[in-house]
């Protein structure tokens, strides 16, 4: 074998192996869920290439092999008809038996996939074009708040999803924790997964659902149980006044023009519910579902020109002085 050929054959595998691993791969699983994924895939797996192997050496032998002239080849020969049929039950035999198999291997991955637990935290997400609404569910109205595009979970607890959309066929998907579901309009489907430990974690949307279907991602961020619940209560919390003069000028220009009728900031007069909720913002990794990181450069783009960055998206292009755009920049950056 050739340098270049053996070359080539590691550069292939290499490139293979690398979509194995990583925070959006089902190979690397971090939950009880896809760990249970996992391991059926690998059953089936071997089962299938155990199986295939067999079948091509069958067909391998029985195309190599000589065959030998018969002295009456109409004839019926009864010993061979009787090995054939006993292989062929056997066969039968074996394939349902391995059917059966599979299929009791599969029946108890469901039930650790789709078991639910009555300790659960539960979220609502509903899905839009192209963005991810999430409610965090409390026991009385004031610890129930709503972000969006990040969903922050504690580790070794159960979470149960509550799905939804508000437009077009959507589905939800982090393979690292667990597996796909639809949200459907008019139905409500529920998941539930659990985190082993902390980290971020990228989900997809898995279901073609327009223009921007592969700008609608969110990250699922796993943090030590104390951890979240300071976050938890952190987020319950209305958006702070701005402590300096341009931060209130940008406060009152979010109102003024226009971006109050869309977006919701608590314990301000904003409370438009068509966009993402804004009240804590600053403090999100990403914004536009994923699309870029929220950097000032990045979310001063966003909102001079969000059509340029993510075409179809329901946000229009306001007319802002540069001024203006600064002003509202620098107010959306204290939302932490």
């Amino acid at each position: 074998m050739s340098v270049w050929v053996r070359t080539a054959l590691v550069l292939s595998a290499t490139w293979l192996l690398a979509g194995c691993s990583g925070r959006q791969s089902a190979l690397d699983p971090q939950g009880l869920q896809s760990e249970q994924i996992r391991q059926t895939l690998f059953v089936f797996l071997v089962v299938a290439t155990i199986i295939w192997i067999a079948v091509v050496f069958v067909l391998s032998m029985g195309m190599l092999r000589r065959k030998r002239e018969a002295a009456q080849p109409l004839g019926l020969h009864e010993e061979f008809e009787e090995r054939s049929g006993r292989v062929i039950l056997m066969l039968g035999l074996a394939t349902t038996v391995v059917v059966l198999g599979l299929s009791v291997v599969s029946y108890a991955g469901q039930r650790t996939v789709f078991a639910k637990s009555e300790n659960a935290l539960t979220l609502k997400i509903i899905g839009h074009q192209w963005w991810w609404e999430v409610h965090y569910e409390g026991d009385s109205p004031d610890k129930t708040f709503a972000t969006a595009n990040e969903i922050r979970i504690p580790t070794g607890q159960p979470v149960k999803v509550e799905l939804e959309s508000a437009d077009v066929i959507h589905s939800f998907w982090v393979p690292s924790l667990t597996g796909k579901m639809d949200l459907i309009t008019g139905q409500k489907n529920e998941l539930q997964f659990t985190a082993k430990k902390a980290g971020v974690y990228r989900g997809q949307c898995a279901e073609f659902c327009g223009l921007q279907h592969a700008h609608m991602a969110f990250a699922v961020i796993a943090l030590p149980p104390d951890e979240f619940g300071r976050w938890r209560d952190h987020e319950n919390q209305s958006a702070s006044s701005p402590p300096d003069q341009l931060g209130r000028q940008g406060e009152a220009l979010f109102r003024a023009r226009g971006c109050a009728l869309c977006h919701n900031i608590s314990g301000t007069p904003a409370g438009g519910q068509m966009g993402p909720d804004l009240t804590h913002i600053g403090s999100r990794t990403t914004i536009a579902a994923g699309t870029l990181p929220n950097t000032p450069a990045t979310l001063g783009a966003w909102i001079a020109d969000p059509q340029h960055i993510k075409p179809g998206n329901l946000m229009p292009q306001m007319p802002l002085q540069s001024g203006e755009l600064i002003a509202i920049l620098h107010y959306l950056e204290q939302l932490k």
